[in-house]
């Protein structure tokens, strides 16, 4: 026999090589199975933990509110109140004294803006002004005006006469002081001085209510009577300024708003 052929392996040994060999990777494969048997046993997969066992497997969320990919839709943070959270701890890291109100919270009037249970009180109106001046007999109507001539009077008439009868009130026209006279043309006479120093006269009276003293605008002075030079029972009246004569009375008392027309 050649020494080459000496050296070479016979089938037998070699069939018993393959079977050693074929036995060697049975008891690999073996020992491989068995491994992942193990490791299915210990570590079962969240589908066979259940419902429960899943609940409490705590989600993880990234600075980004991302959430890792074995999470669930489910287990996924409300966008809005992450936001709320983030908002509220940048204020808080800032050094905001304030908290951040809720979706839920009322809004809140701004002050001085809400109405008031009660109303505001309005300001009383002032009266209303008085006239500077009133008429001296409630009814209106002239007779003889002012400058008018005639037999029964020297030069001019010097006033204007209120035809209305006999009794009729005679009132002040104005704030002043009264002082009664005689005078054989005017008859029994009122003179009331204002505190302008202006004179009102009422003439022709039948009698006085007050005779001396200080009265208010509108006060009853006296009665209309037919004394003196006259032909019937009518008040006389006349005006006249400081230091001067009779003028005609209806532009002053047309002046001061009145009509006695």
């Amino acid at each position: 026999m050649a020494p080459d052929a000496a050296a070479r392996p016979t089938r037998a040994e070699l069939r018993v090589a393959a079977r050693e060999q074929s036995r060697a990777q049975r008891r690999g494969a073996a020992k491989a199975a068995t491994r992942a048997a193990l490791f299915r046993v210990a570590v079962p997969s969240v589908a066979a933990l259940g419902v429960a066992a899943a609940a409490a497997i705590t989600v993880v969320q990234d600075e980004a509110g991302r959430v890792p990919p074995q999470a669930t839709a489910a287990d996924a943070p409300d966008a809005a109140a992450t936001t709320a959270e983030v908002t509220a701890q940048q204020a808080v890291a800032n050094g905001a004294d304030h908290t951040q109100a809720s979706r839920g919270d009322a809004r809140r009037p701004l002050a001085g803006a809400q109405p008031t249970d009660t109303p505001t009180a309005q300001p009383t109106p002032p009266p209303a002004a008085q006239p500077k001046v009133v008429m001296p007999v409630a009814q209106h109507g002239l007779g003889e005006l002012f400058g008018a001539a005639g037999t029964h009077w020297a030069n001019r008439h010097t006033g204007i006469d209120f035809p209305v009868d006999g009794g009729t009130e005679v009132h002040a026209v104005a704030d002043g002081t009264i002082r009664t006279q005689w005078n054989p043309f005017y008859g029994y006479m009122s003179i009331l001085k204002m505190n302008d120093g202006t004179e009102a006269w009422f003439c022709h009276l039948r009698g006085y209510k007050v005779r001396k003293g200080p009265v208010k605008q509108g006060d009853v002075i006296a009665f209309v009577g037919s004394s003196g030079n006259s032909t019937g029972p009518h008040l006389h009246f006349e005006i006249r300024p400081p230091g001067s004569g009779p003028v005609d009375p209806l532009p002053w008392f047309l002046s001061n708003g009145l009509d006695p027309r």
